[in-house]
């Protein structure tokens, strides 16, 4: 089945996971409620991957809807992207680096998506002028790369991914140009199947560094299919990076854990975040690990590395800027650092804040820290 096929046929409605999945009338009738919040999208190659005996199944628990997502609380925007908007579908929060959302579509919607009010439903939010960002981003000498995310950014057709790779390449201030996509997990066929994607990595890395940045979160996923489209990638010049979530029920253990971080490494898709998951609207109260919880699994996943693992860092994409995890305190303080900030009397510094054991994310103004 090629990759356009593996979309067509991707797994939509409550009706279809039915049979797959033993669900009873009323179970396929409350999931069914549950997508006229949130849509889901499975492709086949990814349902492969699911234990349908399991029902909580580590990789089931990221791509089939569940009925907490209904649940009261959270926020849909977690880091102050509306904030931060500076032109449509454009964001500039830290001084070197322009969002871009170029896309509210995905191969598969993840459960866990920081971006639910955006993805398979709007697109008001939506980068619709790359010209308007070029000449912005051309304007702003601070800027030394441009993030393109989405949504997937690899599931723009390849002729929107050539014109903002043709724009932003002759921008002689831009370090390197990032790709932000769950394909090579979801849907590895789209990157080595298709011959013209590859061979515009492969003419753009010449002129400018680009970096397409995924996110693998349980060792299952690091399939052959998977290592192919990454390395694939690699030989066109293009760096693999990896950004894990830290997710309740998916890898929160220190053994998964690790074992995530030396398959990424092994196979060139070099780690190097493990984030804190937010506090979204239908996520959070089925995903989200206290903190001090998470310190303890990723320092044990860390001491299982050989090397690239144990840079990882653990980080919060907090309104105020992403703030590492650290550690905590003999006396019971969990210490965090601004790795990056919105602010600049914030860069570096280093605070400390009293957590209970269900703490999961800090106030948005971190009084008193």
């Amino acid at each position: 089945m090629s990759w356009q096929e593996e979309l067509r046929n991707g797994i939509k409605t409550a009706e279809q996971l039915a049979p797959i999945l033993g669900w009873t009338a009323e179970e396929t009738a409350e999931h069914a409620r549950v997508l006229e919040r949130f849509p889901m999208l499975i492709t086949p190659y990814y349902l492969s991957l699911v234990d349908p005996t399991n029902p909580e199944d580590p990789i089931g628990r990221m791509c089939i809807p569940s009925l907490t997502e209904l649940d009261a609380g959270g926020s849909f925007d977690t880091s102050g992207e509306a904030d931060n908007t500076r032109l449509e579908g454009m964001q500039h929060k830290y001084a070197q680096t322009v969002l871009l959302l170029s896309t509210n579509q995905c191969a598969m919607y993840c459960r866990h998506c920081f971006r639910k009010r955006l993805v398979g439903l709007s697109d008001e939010e939506l980068n619709k002028r790359v010209d308007e960002v070029a000449a912005y981003v051309k304007n702003h000498r601070e800027v030394t790369n441009v993030l393109i995310s989405g949504g997937d950014a690899l599931l723009n057709p390849n002729h929107i991914l050539e014109r903002y790779l043709r724009e932003l390449s002759g921008v002689e201030h831009l370090d390197f140009i990032r790709f932000g996509s769950r394909v090579p997990v979801t849907l590895p066929e789209r990157i080595y199947g298709d011959a013209e994607l590859l061979d515009l990595f492969a003419e753009y890395a010449k002129k400018k560094a680009i970096c397409v940045v995924t996110q693998f979160n349980h060792p299952r996923e690091l399939t052959e299919a998977a290592c192919k489209a990454v390395q694939v990638m690699i030989r066109r010049g293009v760096l693999v990076r990896n950004q894990t979530v830290l997710l309740r029920g998916v890898n929160d253990s220190g053994e998964t854990l690790g074992a995530l971080l030396s398959g990424l490494t092994r196979m060139g898709a070099v780690p190097y975040y493990i984030f804190q998951c937010r506090p979204v609207t239908g996520v959070h109260s089925r995903f989200q690990v206290p903190l001090n919880e998470g310190i303890r699994i990723i320092d044990d996943a860390k001491s299982r590395q050989n090397g690239f693992g144990k840079a990882v860092r653990y980080a919060m994409s907090h309104p105020l800027g992403k703030i590492e995890v650290f550690c905590q305190m003999p006396d019971g303080e969990t210490v965090f650092k601004f790795h990056q900030s919105k602010y600049p009397e914030n860069n570096a510094r280093v605070f400390t804040a009293k957590l209970t054991p269900t703490d999961t994310w800090l106030d948005e103004d971190l009084q008193g820290m």
